[in-house]
Parts: C-alpha cells; sequence; structure tokens
C-alpha cells in the first residue's frame, strides 16, 4: 500500500434512483443503512517507485549480463532461433535458404567451369553436366530448381556427370534438413500460446480483507476467451528481500504462498471470473503483517496461472505481480456475475473495480487470538490504515466504487450519490 488512507466525508444531497454502480454491489451492502455522505480516497505517496521484478504483462524484467558460456545458446539452436525476435526470425529464414542457393549455384558453376561447358556449350556432340547451364545465373537457378523440386525442365543434370550427381545428392539432403528445420522453426513460433495468455487477464489490485472471519489476501483473474484453460492451475510467490539470523543478505528471495494447494482450491475451473484468496494462517508469510506493517514493507507478488490451451494442447502460463503499492487493505472486489434469462453475464467493465469494507487493522496472528479469547474483533475505530486517524461518531457510510487505473492509482466511480430512504 502506498502512505496512508485517510478517509474524509462531505455532505452532499441528490434526489433520484439508486445509481447502477450502486446496484452492483452485493445485496447486504446495499441493503445496510446508507448516508448521503460520500467518501473520497486521498492517496498520500510517501514511497519511492520501486522496480518490478515481473512487469504486469507478466515478462520478467531481469536481463542476463556478462554470460562468458555463449556457446550453450548454439548448442541449442532450434530453441535460439524459437526464442528470437519475429523481424530476426524472417530475416534468418530469408538468409538461410539464399545462402544455401548461392552456395551450391557456385559447386554447380564450378563444375561447369571445370569440365569446359561453358566454353563448349554451343558445340555440336559435347555433352555438359547440366545442360542448358552456361553462366552463374543460370547455375543460380539451377541450384534454386534442383532444393525446392520446381523442375521446369529446361535445366536437367546429364548421365555423363558423377561429379554432378553426387552434388545433386548432396544438395537434396541438405536441402530437406534445412527446409525441416525452417519450417520446424516458423510452425513452433507460429503456434507457441504466447498469445493465448494475452487474454487471461489480471485485476490491477490485490486487496486484503475479512472472508469467513479469517484475513485474506485476494485478488481476480479472467478469462476473455469462451474456449476455455485445460487444467488450470494458479500459485504464487512473495518477492522481498531478507536477512538471515547469520547476517546473510538474499535479495529478490522467494517464498510460497498459498493459494489452495493441499485443499485443491489451486486448480480452477476458468468459466467465468475468479476471486482467489490467500488465507492468512501461520503457515502464511503475513502471518504477523498488520496494515500498518504492510504500508511499510516492500514486497512483490507475483502470480502465475498455467493451463492447456483446449484449441491446441499446449501448455500456456499468464503471469502477473502485484507490487506493496498495489495491495489494499479494507476492500473487496466488485460482482461481476449477473444471471440472465437462460444464461449468466460477466460484466467485464467491473472486473477490476473494489469497494471499502470494514476489516481490522491488526495482524492476522493478533485476530486470531482476539477471536481465541471469546472477544469480538476491533471494530470501527480500528479500521483506518493509521491508527493515528480515528473514526469516531461517523455513521456507516456507502462504500464508493473504486476502478484501478493503468498508473496504479485509484478513482472514484461512483459520482453519483444515493437518496437517504428515510428522507422524505
Amino acid at each position: 500500500m502506498a502512505g496512508n488512507f485517510h478517509i474524509y466525508t462531505h455532505h452532499h444531497m441528490e434526489s433520484g434512483g439508486m445509481p447502477k454502480e450502486v446496484k452492483r454491489l452485493p445485496k447486504h451492502v446495499r441493503e445496510a443503512h446508507m448516508a448521503t455522505d460520500r467518501m473520497c480516497l486521498i492517496t498520500d505517496n510517501t514511497k519511492k517507485p520501486r522496480q518490478r521484478y515481473v512487469q504486469k504483462d507478466g515478462k520478467c524484467n531481469v536481463h542476463h549480463g556478462n554470460v562468458q558460456e555463449t556457446y550453450r545458446y548454439f548448442s541449442d539452436l532450434f530453441t535460439t532461433l524459437v526464442d528470437l525476435k519475429w523481424r530476426f526470425s524472417l530475416l534468418v529464414f530469408t538468409l538461410v535458404y539464399c545462402v544455401t542457393w548461392l552456395f551450391f549455384g557456385l559447386l554447380w558453376w564450378l563444375i561447369a567451369y571445370i569440365r569446359g561447358d561453358l566454353v563448349h556449350s554451343n558445340e555440336q556432340g559435347w555433352t555438359p553436366c547440366v545442360e542448358n547451364l552456361n553462366s552463374f545465373v543460370s547455375a543460380f537457378l539451377f541450384s534454386i530448381e534442383t532444393e525446392t523440386t520446381i523442375g521446369y525442365g529446361y535445366r536437367v543434370i546429364t548421365d555423363e556427370c558423377p561429379e554432378g550427381i553426387i552434388l545433386l545428392l548432396v544438395q537434396a539432403i541438405l536441402g530437406s534438413i534445412v527446409n525441416a528445420m525452417m519450417v520446424g522453426c516458423m510452425f513452433v513460433k507460429i503456434s507457441q500460446p504466447k498469445k493465448r495468455a494475452e487474454t487471461l487477464v489480471f485485476s490491477h489490485k490485490a486487496v486484503v480483507s475479512l472472508r469467513n472471519g479469517r484475513l485474506c489476501l485476494m485478488f481476480r483473474v479472467g478469462d476473455l476467451r469462451n474456449s476455455h484453460i485445460v487444467e488450470a492451475s494458479i500459485r504464487a510467490k512473495l518477492i522481498r528481500s531478507q536477512q538471515t539470523s547469520e547476517g546473510e543478505f538474499i535479495p529478490l528471495n522467494q517464498m510460497d504462498i498459498n493459494l489452495g494447494f493441499d485443499t485443491g482450491d489451486d486448480r480452477l475451473f476458468l468459466v467465468s471470473p475468479l476471486i482467489i484468496a490467500h488465507e492468512i494462517n501461520e503457515r502464511s508469510p503475513f502471518w504477523e503483517w498488520s496494515q500498518a506493517r504492510m504500508e511499510k514493507e516492500e514486497f512483490e507478488i507475483v502470480v502465475i496461472l498455467e493451463g492447456m490451451v483446449e484449441a491446441t494442447g499446449m501448455t500456456c502460463q499468464a503471469r502477473s505481480s502485484y507490487l506493496d503499492t498495489e495491495v489494499l487493505w479494507g476492500y473487496r472486489f466488485t460482482p461481476v456475475l449477473t444471471l440472465e434469462q437462460g444464461f449468466y453475464e460477466v460484466d467485464y467493465n467491473s472486473f477490476h473495480e473494489i469497494y471499502a469494507t470494514n476489516t481490522p487493522s491488526c495482524s492476522a496472528k493478533e485476530l486470531a487470538a482476539v477471536q481465541l479469547g471469546g472477544q469480538n474483533p476491533p471494530q470501527l475505530a480500528n479500521l483506518l490504515s493509521d491508527h493515528r486517524t480515528p473514526l469516531l461518531d461517523l455513521p456507516v457510510l456507502n462504500p464508493p466504487l473504486m476502478e484501478c487505473d493503468e498508473d496504479g492509482g485509484l478513482e472514484e466511480i461512483n459520482s453519483s450519490t444515493v437518496t437517504d430512504p428515510h428522507k422524505p
């Protein structure tokens, strides 16, 4: 979370019906007693911008420098060619064929030159190695015809040229190998499932709130295509620098975040958008983190969604990440699934929208201790992100619908107010 979040209210009374944005809120929130006060979220950015380990689009922000053993890239030449960018792949594809044709065209020209076919090509009774081959250009064209098996019939090898027959066999075999490798590279590159990951979307923000009395870290995933991801599974990593008790500093240490591996909840049936929840328990790295501590810590949460593309059967992986400034305490996601006549409809306009909810600001460990003692969890006075700013004598307000923008900020989209049902 970025800085401290303070809630301010101001009175703004209007008449009119309930806005569409409010109707998308859960029923228990809509039916609660709501005042006409509006809430504005003001962000005080106190943290410096941090470098991402994984970009929002899933690209890993890591560059490999000072690699001494570069020969390893050529030992796996096929993968190296597949990993090249498209402009370099097309350049290599064109150069390989052109160089092969030129090389064998030069060999056919040398055979004709050594045999004297270029000098005696017009003499009667002279049998050349290749008929109608009288220049380097014609030798180059014959090389293309031989390797691509075009066979126009104008230039043809004779049976009185054993060296030409051997060269023909060599070119046919090497040409088949070049075709298999280049066409294979292009096919694998075209059929790569990377573009399928473009239609797998992650929410711009992750939130922390109560679910069944437990603090949970949640984010939302969705699939924009009608073709499903088969055997979809999801996992998450906490990227955070750490110093051991022996004094060793581990930069970008990776810790597992359990998303239901032991219960099978990490296996997804991704037909409609799902809210993925990580229960903050004793095995969670956030067990002792309160809201105040989460605001101070520097970390990144990397989420990885894997599965097989239904159309091709190839494995697809989509990645995203959430910086500490993108994890909001005390919010929930707005529902996006509605029941229509005969089908369910998903409103992706609300996919990234969140709304405020009452959430204890203490850590999950402290909350568990309070619940174990038979006491009620912290109430409204402890729901602020900053303990120094209490909420006293304030009514339960209508939570604003917040939408995450591309710059990582929040903006209020519920510009209309709700008419007070108790006001005549």
